[in-house]
């Protein structure tokens, strides 16, 4: 089975493709705009044509779109997470109309939940954010196409390779820095009150291996979550107890934000274990250990006094 991943050397994609890459009988491809991908793929400005080529000569059974954008302005949120999904079906439709499409969508396309509730796939999306906003225009497009496709509408991810951008990643790398001060210190972090479903990405690879084995048609959305909403607050301190820290996390209250614009968000995951037979393995406690064990700055040694 050829399969192509979009966005592999980002953070979801990187563990999806090194899921893929271990099953038996699969060809992996990688597409996109680093030196290492085999097929020099970059969706948010190729047209539909030159897509539907480039798809024709990796001839993949399969694509798993994990390209996406975070952070950046309006524009380019839109050109990767809505311009960039759209282009790709259309492509596939005219060189590769068999192949299965596995996008990556996002939790933030629902907006906020009900506090206390679970939002199951048939919730209304409302998203507050542009970046959410964008990831829903990109889903819409993958859930009208002909294709054989579905869409993964994934929560908080956690885990090793956590992108500096979002706060695990960004809040390992500080607390790196601050294991070097003997005493540690203090971190500072911004508001943390708000509860999230965090999903260890691993987890998240192996949902989207279980989409691409299993035969047949699958729901065109499915919801991929630990189906539990945390405090953001328990992500921050549980790291911090993974990295041995023994200063203060200082938090600054009541800062606006896209944290406090969306106060609660959990996914209902019962679809996803009925139709896949995938359920999440790994504990927050778990993500966060394999977190600093990966990323951390355990060899280290600490230093007394302050740097100069």
């Amino acid at each position: 089975m050829r399969i192509l991943v979009l966005g592999s050397t980002g953070y979801l994609g990187g563990h999806i493709a090194e899921r893929l890459r271990a099953l038996p009988g699969v060809r992996l491809l990688r597409g996109g705009r680093a030196p290492v991908d085999d097929h020099r793929i970059d969706l948010a400005t190729s047209t539909p044509e030159a897509l539907a080529e480039q798809l024709g000569r990796a001839a993949p059974d399969a694509v798993v779109n994990c390209a996406g954008a975070v952070v950046g302005s309006t524009l380019t949120l839109a050109e990767v997470n809505s311009r960039g999904p759209a282009a790709l079906c259309e492509a596939m439709r005219a060189s590769v109309p068999t192949a299965r499409l596995v996008h990556i969508g996002s939790a933030a396309e629902y907006g906020p939940g009900a506090v206390g509730e679970r939002t199951a796939e048939d919730a209304p999306a409302r998203p507050v954010t542009p970046y959410g906003a964008t990831k829903l225009a990109g889903t819409l497009a993958v859930l009208e196409t002909r294709l054989d496709a579905l869409v993964l509408r994934v929560t908080n991810p956690v885990g090793p390779g956590a992108p500096p951008a979002g706060l695990p990643g960004r809040l390992t790398a500080e607390l790196s820095r601050a294991l070097v001060r003997t005493p540690h210190g203090a971190v500072r972090v911004g508001d943390l009150s708000a509860h999230r479903d965090f999903v260890d990405v691993r987890d998240v690879a192996q949902a989207v291996a279980l989409a691409l084995a299993l035969p047949g048609r699958l729901p065109r959305l499915l919801n991929i979550g630990s189906g539990r909403a945390a405090p953001v607050r328990d992500l921050a301190h549980g790291l911090a107890a993974a990295a041995g820290f023994t200063g203060d996390v200082e938090e600054t209250l009541g800062a606006v934000g896209r944290s406090t614009a969306v106060p609660w968000q959990c996914s209902d995951v019962t679809a996803a274990e009925w139709e896949l037979g995938w359920q999440p393995r790994f504990t927050l406690r778990e993500s966060l250990a394999a977190l600093w064990a990966a990323d951390g700055a355990p060899h280290l040694a600490p230093v007394t006094g302050e740097p100069r």
